[in-house]
């Protein structure tokens, strides 16, 4: 996939694609879908790439810098995915104040004609864009008929309430991760880099791996089926996200312990991928009663993950 990142000196390549516009955070079913319409407009025209355009940072981080906004995929997450799903060509805006300030017009007639010569373009039913939120679908729609160019505005997808990334959020914040992962249209995951503890979970006879959770991510605490990813192997975990409540009652920790693993995972990066809640975080009496409960949640991850092992409904697409 051709990652081109602002809009000038665009290559040729990345220049009159059929493009899908929108922030794409988690990349789920609806934006697949908006995927799927632009990859299936370029087929019909020869020498035509299928992209989308994203905007880094999240609108959100530039208009609300001092509150943590929950990213479902950070860019280079976005990016994989978006590969993963057949996108040809990501165009990477860089959204800051003066990005902001562009009016509807000036959007179109700037980075959609001029940089990209844009030869269509898919959007959203609810996307709006411009200084103030001043353009609609309905403004792509009348541009394209001045300017000869495309303009696809994709319905909702989803029975009942619209999927949206907010919606996601809503149920990763309850723990339900298997309705994210239903929304999503794949498990839900969080990267980062294996960093030392306080090594309870060694002396307990679950060593675990920790990472620190990217700011603003919030999840149901409590015990999960998960697997995890390090390089190209792929580990079952049970996995640990809470407070510590019988040690410290600290800052929310994720901790997850690599079951059937004998290994060093210090300072390289691996992805936990939530696959099932398995009960809440709890506070115990004492080590051996942790232990004892630690003993049934592995038993019952196992189970959980024995289920999909056969038949993943919402296993992440294939590198391309």
């Amino acid at each position: 996939m051709l990652v081109v990142r602002g809009h000038s000196d665009v290559p040729a390549a990345a220049r009159g694609a059929v493009l899908a516009i929108g922030n794409f955070d988690g990349v789920h079913r609806g934006h697949q879908a908006l995927i799927a319409t632009a990859r299936d407009l370029a087929t019909k025209t020869p020498d035509t790439p299928a992209g989308v355009m994203i905007f880094d940072p999240h609108p959100r981080a530039v208009f609300q810098p001092n509150v943590a906004h929950f990213q479902l995929t950070p860019l280079d997450e976005k990016l994989d995915l978006l590969a993963r799903y057949g996108v040809e060509v990501a165009i990477v805006l860089p959204f800051d104040a003066a990005f902001s300030s562009l009016t509807a017009e000036a959007f179109i007639r700037d980075v959609l004609l001029r940089a990209l010569a844009i030869r269509h373009v898919i959007v959203g039913y609810d996307f709006h864009f411009g200084a103030k939120r001043g353009g609609s679908p309905a403004t792509l729609v009348e541009a394209s008929r001045l300017h000869n160019f495309g303009a696809t505005v994709v319905s909702p997808v989803g029975d009942g309430e619209p999927i949206s990334s907010t919606a996601i959020r809503k149920a990763l914040v309850a723990g339900e991760v298997a309705e994210a992962a239903r929304l999503l249209g794949h498990w839900w995951r969080v990267s980062g880099i294996v960093k030392g503890g306080a090594k309870r979970g060694t002396g307990m006879g679950y060593p675990t791996a920790n990472i620190t959770l990217p700011a603003g991510t919030t999840i149901g605490h409590g015990i999960y089926a998960a697997r995890v990813h390090v390089g190209d192997a792929v580990h079952a975990g049970a996995a640990y996200l809470g407070t510590r409540p019988t040690f410290d009652n600290g800052a929310p920790v994720l901790e997850t312990f690599l079951l059937d693993f004998d290994g060093d995972l210090y300072g390289h990066r691996i992805a936990v991928e939530f696959i099932a809640h398995v009960r809440p975080d709890q506070r115990f009496d004492d080590v051996p009663a942790l232990v004892a409960q630690m003993d049934r949640d592995v038993d019952v991850v196992r189970a959980r993950l024995a289920v999909i092992a056969e038949n993943d409904p919402y296993a992440w697409p294939p590198q391309p």
